[in-house]
């Protein structure tokens, strides 16, 4: 997968997680951070249970990266409010 689609997709990925736990986004760059290194977090943890991780740009990819997402968000949020 390329690095624009990683972008793309962790932009989209970041965003939805970001509506889902606190309803509000964290902002552009963020929103891309915490949705790429989602990517990799539902990735790694599809792959634990059996599943295929991120395959490229499509809706299964999104689906792993946006409950990849929610998981690293949850911790970001935790981590700062501490």
């Amino acid at each position: 997968m390329s690095i624009i689609a990683w972008i793309i997709l962790g932009l989209i990925a970041g965003f939805i997680a970001s509506k889902i736990v606190n309803k509000t986004g964290e902002g552009f760059f963020l929103d891309i951070a915490l949705g790429v290194i989602g990517a990799i977090v539902g990735g790694f943890l599809f792959s634990l249970i059996g599943h295929q991780g991120v395959t490229g740009l499509n809706l299964w990819s999104l689906f792993v990266s946006v409950i990849g997402a929610v998981v690293v968000l949850l911790i970001y949020r935790a981590v700062v409010k501490a």
